[in-house]
């Protein structure tokens, strides 16, 4: 069964750090390109940032640039987002979505999984 779980998220004050991790089952996420994603009480969900599946390049929201990194470990079969200097615009639930490409996360996702919520308090 195909599968990809995000854990990691909670409550932290303003400028405080979570890492959220995205581990996949049923597949192998190599052959993907990894992306983070987030929805926001009210509003459309975004593209915070991904992963490409060959050299590791990475391409981040201008919201979150600076503060945030994915990263990927093969092995583990996981994704990371580190996320640094949290703001309570952060406030979302948080994806991770995989789609088997050599580009960018662009157009639709293969795999979604079922999110993980993030709450900044000020």
């Amino acid at each position: 069964q195909v599968q990809l779980v995000e854990s990691g998220g909670g409550l932290v004050q303003f400028g405080g750090s979570l890492r959220l991790s995205c581990v996949a089952s049923g597949f192998t996420l190599d052959s993907y390109a990894i992306g983070w994603f987030r929805q926001a009480p009210g509003k459309e969900r975004e593209g915070v940032a991904c992963i490409r599946r060959s050299d590791v390049s990475t391409r981040y929201a201008d919201s979150v640039k600076g503060r945030f990194t994915i990263s990927r470990d093969n092995a583990k079969n996981t994704v990371y987002l580190q996320m640094n200097s949290l703001k309570p615009e952060d406030t979302a639930v948080y994806y991770c979505a995989a789609k088997r490409t050599s580009l960018y996360c662009s157009g639709t996702m293969d795999y979604w999984g079922k999110g993980t919520l993030v709450t900044v308090s000020s």
